[in-house]
């Protein structure tokens, strides 16, 4: 019995269970789900649970890193991220007229995923050794931390995940106390370069965001999946079709109906109760990484905790507004719930650098 009770307690030492609890209802939601998504394919079933089981080791030996070697590891991670992205732009396989992933021989990696962790990590271990006497420069100095791999990304092209690293180290500015006025600035400044920013885009960017704003022009081609997506979410109703009824997903009318698009296939199953409850569960998941964010003692642990909590809000928004029709496509998974490897290991990856922040003695200075 004390042998059960020593190695309960080396598994769950560093491991938070509230936080614990709403990540792994969300996954079971997503199981859930899913089987239904794929036609009850056990096969793709399997493969998620393999998938998750792969990202709560991961989240397990994370949490049980000490706060002093996550700081460490800060710079290497983003130096390596860099060299990769760069190594992609060179070397890239190149898919559906992205360049996005890197063959090192064993496997292929998309270095894009490694900078969703690196950037708020190289970015707070930056503000934390400035902390004492931080100035505009520091902020400037950050930014162009933030702009190199955001840039690289961008010419792959990958808008979604740009969007959510910007989004990631910009949490980190903004924590880190950014003036309100120089934020207005900056928005002031995007709205004015907006027309070159149109002109720099792909085209099938462009048609994404003309398509926002009339999906109905190109029903079978652009404008297809928010229209398809638009009439899942309404055929769903208050309750819902029920589990593996809804007639947008099992005839196969809504696409990427198991990753990006998952959502639509909840929504017209499980209705706006259902998305309710949802919407419930993740903020349940919100509200206690806010709790490790308050209760963070120093400047680094406040500032990756607030970034990574926050950058989950993004992926959440970003996903149901793509899926609702308020905002284009940009191939951003619902998190936790949409099928996928490398998103489910880098979302546990960050809850895992919380819970090592909620868990560990706070040895890093204040």
């Amino acid at each position: 019995m004390d042998d059960i009770k020593k190695i309960w307690h080396f598994l769950t030492r560093y491991i938070d269970s509230l936080l614990l609890i709403g990540l792994l209802t969300l996954m079971a939601v997503g199981l859930i789900v899913l089987y239904s998504a794929t036609g009850a394919n056990m096969v793709r079933v399997s493969n998620q649970v393999i998938n998750m089981l792969i990202a709560l080791v991961i989240m397990w030996l994370v949490a049980n890193i000490p706060l002093q070697q996550i700081m460490r590891l800060a710079l290497p991670m983003y130096i390596l991220g860099l060299v990769l992205l760069v190594g992609v732009a060179l070397f890239g396989e190149i898919n559906n007229g992205a360049r996005r992933w890197l063959n090192i021989g064993v496997t292929r990696i998309q270095p894009s995923e490694l900078m969703k962790i690196a950037i708020p990590l190289m970015m707070a271990w930056y503000f934390d050794k400035h902390e004492i006497t931080l100035r505009l420069k520091d902020y400037i100095g950050a930014t162009v931390l933030l702009l190199l791999p955001v840039l690289l990304i961008l010419r792959q092209p990958d808008l979604g995940t740009a969007i959510l690293i910007a989004s990631s180290g910009f949490y980190v500015l903004f924590l880190a106390g950014l003036s309100w006025r120089i934020i207005a600035g900056l928005l002031v400044a995007v709205a004015g370069s907006l027309p070159v920013f149109w002109t720099i885009m792909h085209d099938y960017q462009r048609r994404r965001i003309i398509m926002l704003l009339d999906p109905s022009q190109d029903p079978l081609g652009a404008g297809y999946h928010t229209i398809q997506s638009s009439i899942a979410i309404g055929s769903g109703g208050i309750v819902g079709k029920g589990w593996q009824n809804g007639t947008q997903t099992q005839l196969d009318f809504l696409p990427e109906q198991s990753t990006d698009f998952i959502f639509a296939v909840f929504s017209e199953e499980f209705g706006l109760m259902g998305n309710t409850v949802l919407l419930l569960l993740y903020l349940l998941v919100i509200g206690r990484c806010l709790v490790i964010t308050a209760n963070a003692s120093t400047q680094f642990t406040r500032l990756i905790a607030g970034s990574i909590t926050l950058t989950f809000c993004t992926y959440i928004f970003v996903n149901m507004g793509m899926v609702s029709g308020i905002l284009p496509i940009v191939g951003v998974p619902l998190p936790l719930i949409s099928y996928g490897g490398t998103s489910m290991v880098t979302m546990l990856l960050g809850f895992g650098i919380l819970m090592s922040i909620q868990t560990h003695p706070k040895l890093v200075k204040t």
